[in-house]
């Protein structure tokens, strides 16, 4: 007998009476649903550990539960294995275009630096460190291992996340969110939310950063700005070529992120349209990088 998510959740021991389940959209790790009990209204998400994309479900809920009590995420309500249940927000996800708005810019930020300076006075148990050049030396072998049609990329991508690895130096530690895309922000009218925490861990800043201006394609101007108002300084050549490489890995990182989803996901969203984008944005971007700084020749 085939068990659906409908009847996972349906079967959990916390609702109080007649349940309404409706899918929500967008979700391209997990299975994600709005349940609603009595009038009140309930996120589940539904995954298990992802071994090769390094998601461990212990740690997002350890995350989870400490980026709620630094005030950034919504309250953890139960929990199980491959099931995670948060309270719902009445808000609105935000998309790349909201994102580059100056004034969501400015709201945005101080919540991203809220959570590198605050979520790890929370975090409860043993931490993970998400060290991007680890994630895509290990991306490589999965790839490799699973013949994936992109292996003759594999040592051409190896070398440059060498590469990037020494111009980043050197790195501060932060507990970072490290998946700082548009649809990770909610806005209730009120305040902003940050949430999914899957790749949650210790990391230099400088990868949320990277990350939160290559996934909404910033302009030079915003990046300047994103960076001006997070450390309230001017932005040096040092801190730029350290941040341009961030960004340059982040994009590797998720370009490398979405090979490998093309051979093991069984979630239903095109992974091959998705390597495309990301390799042509990656390739342009370090391109720029290498044009930029004379250290990468």
């Amino acid at each position: 007998m085939t068990v659906t998510p409908e009847d996972k959740i349906h079967a959990l021991g916390i609702w109080r009476g007649s349940i309404e389940i409706a899918p929500l959209m967008g979700g391209i790790t997990n299975r994600n649903y709005l349940v609603t009990d009595g009038g009140q209204h309930f996120v589940v998400r539904l995954g298990t550990d992802v071994p090769v994309h390094h998601i461990s479900r212990a740690n997002e809920l350890a995350a989870s539960k400490a980026a709620h009590a630094a005030g950034l995420s919504p309250a953890v309500i139960h929990y199980e294995p491959g099931v995670l249940v948060l309270d719902y927000i009445d808000a609105k996800p935000l998309a790349a275009e909201d994102i580059r708005d100056p004034m969501m810019l400015t709201r945005i930020v101080p919540l991203v630096r809220s959570c590198h300076q605050n979520v790890a006075k929370y975090f409860r148990g043993a931490a993970a460190i998400f060290w991007v050049f680890h994630v895509v030396r290990d991306y490589a072998a999965v790839l490799e291992e699973g013949e994936s049609r992109h292996r003759a990329l594999l040592p051409s991508l190896l070398d440059i996340a060498g590469r990037l690895e020494q111009a980043a130096r050197p790195f501060d530690i932060a507990f970072g969110h490290n998946d700082l895309l548009a649809g990770n922000f909610l806005d209730d009218g009120k305040r902003l939310w940050l949430i999914d925490w899957d790749y949650a861990g210790f990391n230099t800043p400088l990868f949320d950063l990277g990350g939160l201006a290559s996934n909404n394609e910033f302009s030079e101007g915003q990046e300047t700005a994103m960076l001006e108002a997070y450390f309230e300084a001017p932005v040096g050549d040092e801190l730029c070529r350290r941040y341009q490489a961030m960004k340059c890995a982040s994009l590797l990182r998720e370009t490398m992120w979405s090979m490998v989803s093309e051979i093991h996901s069984h979630i239903d969203f095109d992974y091959s349209a998705y390597t495309s984008e990301n390799l042509t944005r990656f390739e342009r971007t370090y391109q720029s990088f290498r044009n930029s700084f004379e250290v990468m020749r």
